[in-house]
């Protein structure tokens, strides 16, 4: 059974989100503050976290940055907040996904199985294989990338996302096909979260970000990885 961390500090909302999670068969534990949160967050084996940004103690964005320099668990944000940069940091951070309040539980159960689902899968498809381009090399197995020989820390997310571009070179993969490839979903989400990573490993892997040697855009389709 998998265990699901929630982090809120609405008991209402928390509860609800328990309630149909444990329908669907998942194992929850609620903390309602946010350094408790983080400390069960670290502690704990938990195969998600679902997190609120607004929290006592502790703030959702400081909880998931320091989560995910440790651990690669899912992380989905459930926030009131609704405005784009606060979408964009939440990514930036290392967040999988991100809900706005109100929402639908059953989009929310949706969301955390799809995720799960992605995780397993890519980690248990995990290889032995060395992928070295240019200067670049990927370690599938360690998941570990170094650029010329420095090594580079990569989210889950971004990881996965580099990898399965640098295994498919010279393939143009569209936003939408990146989001259902990585995040393991069709229109549930916002594929502007694909950009967001983009942007992350650029950041960590080109020389100049804004002429990239590795991943390319294709204006008016999407992405691909050049050999």
């Amino acid at each position: 059974m998998s265990r699901i961390l929630i982090i809120e500090d609405d008991r209402s909302i928390a509860e609800l989100e328990r309630d149909y999670l444990e329908i669907n068969g998942f194992e929850t534990t609620i903390c309602d503050d946010g350094q408790q949160g983080l400390k069960e967050a670290l502690d704990g084996e938990y195969d998600l976290i679902i997190l609120d940004l607004m929290l006592p103690g502790a703030d959702g964005f400081e909880i998931c940055r320091i989560v995910r320099e440790k651990k690669n668990t899912p992380i989905i944000i459930v926030s009131a907040k609704h405005e784009d940069i606060d979408k964009i940091r939440g990514l930036g951070l290392g967040a999988d996904d991100y809900i706005t309040k109100p929402f639908s539980p059953g989009e929310m159960v949706a969301r955390v199985k799809a995720h799960l689902n992605r995780y397993e899968r890519l980690v248990g498809q995990s290889r032995s294989e060395v992928l070295e381009i240019r200067g670049l090399k990927i370690d599938r197995t360690s998941r570990q990338v170094w650029v010329n020989g420095e090594e580079k820390v990569f989210t889950a997310k971004e990881f996965d996302l580099l990898s399965f571009l640098a295994s498919n070179p010279n393939h143009v993969y569209t936003r939408e096909e990146l989001f259902r490839e990585i995040w393991g979903m069709e229109s549930v989400g916002d594929i502007a979260t694909v950009t967001v990573h983009i942007k992350k490993i650029r950041e960590k892997i080109e020389m100049n970000s804004a002429k990239p040697q590795y991943i390319e855009t294709i204006w008016g389709v999407g992405y691909r990885f050049k050999v």
